[in-house]
């Protein structure tokens, strides 16, 4: 019989002031700092900041999704 694994999903929002690829980079870079076995990151949602009509932060929101250790 072949064991399974078991994975925790997390919601994370992502940052970036060039782009909302480096916003999702820069979610996951820090994420992988303090948690192990980082699997799949799904995009939800992409908004933008505006100030004075003009963008200045783009967002990604992502489900992560990594190996549960008990």
């Amino acid at each position: 019989m072949t064991e399974g694994s078991t994975y925790k999903i997390i919601e994370l929002v992502g940052t970036s002031d060039v782009s909302w690829e480096q916003a999702a980079k820069n979610a996951i870079n820090t994420a992988g700092k303090s948690l192990r076995d980082l699997r799949i990151a799904e995009i939800k949602r992409h908004d933008v900041t505006i100030e004075e009509g003009k963008i200045t932060q783009f967002r990604v929101r992502l489900d992560v999704s990594f190996r549960y250790e008990e």
